[in-house]
């Protein structure tokens, strides 16, 4: 079992804060591993019937643990009323710490009718950072990337059609028609494919609802569902000083670079897919430091683009750009934007910088550096 002590680190530390931590991420990513990494504790699979009618009657079945006893609810949103469950154990049992694991946020599904407000901390677990994966045996950016964050087929020799495929079907059945009542499999998963093609850039919903024939609307309320179960996020424009810039559309990033390429029928990273893919993985490491929300990008009308921009509550605006290769880095887009604004930290984010340097480029300073050493 490899070790993923960031992610534990993680789960104590939200337990510190509250009693019940919502440990959360796509199916099969290594949320059920993880819970056995966390030490002494009672384990129950909610996908058993016999858990199920255990955990039938709330109340009894949590007055069987002593105080201080760590509980593990995987897969709860298997049960009937998990919200119901959850609720009792935050607000009766605080002496408890209880993880409950689940596919999606608890957002606005037919399963949870109580988002437990100020009762939980959540953790997402995402797929196998860059950082993590000389923990994996990997060190070789092309196999991340090909291969993906998925534990399972990050370990795998070769990347395997097969477990994408029976993925999707998985992530369907049981994650998309279960909570959301989605019955039209075919353009649903059409347009997640659809997502995972154009992943990085520009959503265009008229565009994704022409392609897949169905009505905007369907594609907005299938694409919730989405960034709900973890599948896509959209990373939204940062604006308000230049009225050339793209202030209203969004972009489309799929949740794993493995299925992106599985997708787009890749065999091998070339050159040209290189840098694109590894803007997916510096985006996975802003969202274990940041919540998504304060992940903006920017692009003036003119094709001008910063990959990622972090405003700061002093006023401060930081740059991130991923680069593979930080000798290649054009700085003509950070003049544009440093012209409106001035005040903030520039990174150029690469994956083999084994020590931080910075670089005067114009009137800019930037900071080179991997992911490792992004401030916490």
């Amino acid at each position: 079992m490899i070790e993923r002590p960031e992610w534990v680190r993680r789960i104590e530390e939200a337990w510190r804060e509250r009693s019940l931590v919502w440990l959360t991420g796509v199916r099969r990513i290594g949320k059920t591993v993880l819970c056995r990494q966390l030490g002494s504790l009672e384990y129950f699979n909610c996908d058993l019937p016999s858990i199920e009618r255990q955990i039938d009657d709330p109340e009894f079945f949590l007055r069987r643990f002593a105080g201080g006893t760590r509980i593990v609810l995987d897969e709860v949103h298997r049960l009937k009323d998990p919200s119901l469950v959850l609720k009792i154990a935050a607000d009766e049992f605080t002496e408890l710490r209880i993880l409950a694991t689940g596919s999606s946020t608890l957002a606005a599904t037919r399963k949870f009718r109580d988002t437990l407000s100020g009762r939980k901390r959540s953790v997402q677990l995402l797929p196998v950072l860059w950082r993590e994966t000389a923990s994996f045996g990997v060190s070789d950016l092309d196999r991340r990337l090909l291969h993906g964050g998925f534990p399972e087929m990050l370990l795998s020799p070769s990347p395997n059609p097969a477990f994408f495929e029976e993925w999707l079907d998985s992530y369907y059945a049981r994650d998309i028609q279960e909570l959301f009542a989605v019955r039209n499999r075919t353009a649903f998963l059409g347009l997640l494919r659809l997502a995972c093609l154009r992943s990085g850039g520009l959503l265009d919903i008229t565009d994704l609802a022409k392609e897949i024939g169905i009505s905007r609307p369907t594609v907005m309320a299938y694409l919730d569902a989405m960034e709900i179960a973890h599948t896509v996020m959209r990373v939204f424009p940062f604006h308000g000083r230049g009225h050339r810039e793209i202030t209203g559309r969004p972009k489309l990033y799929g949740f794993d670079s493995g299925l992106i390429a599985h997708v787009r029928g890749w065999s091998a990273i070339r050159e040209t897919d290189r840098g694109h893919l590894w803007e997916h993985l510096v985006l996975d490491e802003l969202r274990r430091l940041l919540p998504s929300a304060r992940i903006r990008y920017w692009r003036d009308k003119s094709g001008r683009e910063i990959d990622f921009v972090v405003g700061r509550g002093s006023g401060e605006v930081d740059t991130v750009e991923a680069k593979v290769n930080p000798a290649r880095y054009d700085p003509t887009a950070l003049e544009v934007f440093r012209s409106s604004y001035p005040t903030g930290r520039n990174y150029l984010v690469g994956p083999y910088v084994p020590e931080p340097y910075e670089l005067r480029v114009g009137a800019h300073e930037v900071w080179v550096c991997s992911v490792e050493h992004l401030p916490q």
